[in-house]
């Protein structure tokens, strides 16, 4: 499942410079385009990106490798040469053109961009920290071009988490960047091994939130998947994400972290509906000495945890979720390009809240939570 580094960076300049060349027009903030809820902002925040060089490696990697693991359907059919490809392919790699213009069109001000699963999680390491660190630059740069319409959650090998702490570091103080984003495990192993703490360690005192992306179940869990298209965001993608993030619940990481913040996508992946149940079966776990942890998980994960609304359009789940954790822990998101903008945007105009809750499921939470200034304040600053 490794690629080496030289094996890309050959093909993938001619597709950097293509990605470079896109016009930089100027661009009106369009909240008040898609009526609804008036001009209210809205901040989109799990909202897809690549680069070719990460494109190059991904085809590369499903053309050349004989492995089963359950993210390969994903290589293999998106980005394998000679496959069929989605037109998510293109938009991904598209940072001005249709994106904006798709933001525009629904009265989208901001997506705050993250690369798309799997990142860099599958490569060996030295082609994860370099990719990486490439894509972070190029996230950088479009969030300078545009700051008013992008901010961006950089990426990091979890493959040598000394060398992502360092990375964490550099995009958040260097580039500044609004957060991180994982796509849970790595070479399947999880984050609840303490040799990742360095990652949470450097999270913590950057305030920076992590965002963990799906991807498709680990090899250790992946048999029941393989029918059905079940590895898929279905139903696998959910209980890969749910699975890593009680598992960093409950090994205590959060005692050792307190001020940590993580964010799960897609109403949480299911966590929030079983809150209760965990807390009344965790308690043997804890008594038997099975997991060392200070307060109940559903504590943790009202203080530690955040969610979003991304490809999860139903608005009995959505009051379900704010009643549940509270309007302060839920933000609005697409899931651009996998899920269309339009559906996305009247989902959260229509849905049965106050105007004081949308407007922090819309904006007020992802400004605070991932640093991005306030609508008044980031239009002063560029003036």
């Amino acid at each position: 499942m490794k690629l080496n580094r030289r094996e890309f960076i050959g093909g993938a300049s001619m597709l950097a410079s293509g990605a470079l060349t896109a016009a930089a027009a100027p661009v009106v903030v369009a909240a008040a385009a898609a009526g609804g809820a008036g001009a209210m902002r809205r901040i989109a925040t799990e909202e897809a990106f690549s680069i070719p060089e990460i494109t190059q490696a991904l085809s590369e990697l499903g053309s050349q490798s004989d492995s089963n693991n359950l993210d390969m359907i994903l290589l293999r059919t998106m980005y394998a040469r000679g496959a069929v490809r989605s037109g998510a392919l293109t938009r991904l790699n598209d940072l001005y053109d249709e994106r904006l213009r798709i933001m525009d069109e629904h009265g989208v001000d901001m997506h705050l961009l993250s690369l798309t699963a799997p990142g860099v999680q599958m490569f060996d390491t030295e082609t994860a920290v370099s990719l990486a660190r490439l894509a972070n630059d190029r996230l950088a740069e479009a969030v300078a071009r545009h700051p008013t319409r992008f901010a961006g959650l950089a990426s990091f090998a979890p493959q040598d988490p000394a060398r992502a702490a360092k990375e964490m570091e550099r995009a958040r103080r260097e580039l500044k960047l609004h957060g991180f984003v994982v796509n849970s495990h790595t070479n399947n192993e999880y984050y609840d091994d303490p040799k990742f703490w360095p990652i949470f360690e450097a999270a913590e005192a950057l305030d920076g939130a992590i965002y963990i992306h799906p991807r498709a179940p680990s090899d250790q869990m992946a048999d029941p998947f393989r029918v059905y298209n079940m590895q898929s965001a279905m139903w696998g993608y959910g209980i890969e994400t749910s699975t890593h993030a009680m598992r960093l619940i409950m090994s205590g990481l959060f005692d050792r972290f307190p001020k940590l913040k993580i964010v799960l996508g897609h109403m949480g992946e299911g966590i929030p509906y079983w809150l209760w149940r965990i807390d009344h079966m965790s308690a043997a776990s804890v008594s038997l000495g099975r997991a060392k942890i200070k307060l109940k998980p559903s504590e943790y994960f009202k203080r530690n945890f955040l969610i979003t609304t991304s490809g999860v359009e139903d608005p009995l789940v959505l009051r379900y979720c704010i009643d549940k954790l509270g309007i302060d822990n839920i933000m609005w998101a697409i899931d651009y390009p996998y899920q269309p903008t339009g559906p996305a945007v009247k989902f959260m105009n229509e849905a049965p809240v106050s105007e004081a809750e949308r407007a922090q499921l819309f904006h007020r939470n992802a400004e605070r939570v991932f640093h991005i200034a306030p609508l008044g304040d980031a239009m002063a600053a560029r003036s």
